[in-house]
């Protein structure tokens, strides 16, 4: 087991060494701050490290930027919640403000809610987010979305299950 953790470990090193730089210049290009470009550039030797599996990438440049595009995305997506949580935030009444430890909990599971959200199909995540958000009933997602009652109750049932699972992860 030793010598194929070595040898994952020498993979990564090997792909660090070669193409960390390129990587990082791929990745301040679509970012505007180089210091997240850098920390995306070794999220993604990270997340190399911790996978179990050997990395084969007959095109390691390809392979790097797809992961590092997902990550891009993922840094994109918390900070327009974050935004959307602050201006949240502001709009409340002083007094009704939450406290700063409280504030880092919800940002965190509206976090951890958007992954589970984003994870489903549009079909589940659209039944789900008329039933939570707009409160609709089953029969009305139905005939919003142009399904049987059957199929509208079965999206929202998997949403809440996607949803009941995360919190058990934790």
């Amino acid at each position: 087991m030793a010598t194929a953790e070595s040898a994952h470990r020498h993979q990564i090193e090997s792909l660090y060494v070669e193409h960390h730089g390129w990587l990082q210049g791929w990745v301040r290009r679509r970012m505007a701050c180089s210091h997240d470009a850098a920390d995306v550039a070794q999220d993604v030797f990270m997340r190399l490290l911790s996978r179990q599996e050997a990395v084969l990438a007959r095109q390691p440049r390809a392979f790097l930027s797809t992961i590092a595009r997902g990550l891009v995305i993922e840094r994109w997506r918390r900070r327009e919640l974050e935004q959307a949580w602050l201006e949240t935030l502001a709009a409340l009444p002083e007094a009704e403000a939450p406290s700063p430890e409280s504030r880092l909990i919800f940002l965190q599971a509206l976090i951890e809610i958007d992954r589970v959200l984003d994870a489903l199909k549009p079909s589940w995540r659209q039944a789900f987010l008329l039933a939570q958000l707009d409160g609709l009933s089953c029969p009305q997602i139905a005939v919003r979305l142009g399904v049987s009652l059957a199929t509208a109750e079965r999206y929202v049932a998997k949403a809440l299950r996607a949803c009941y699972a995360l919190r058990f992860e934790h």
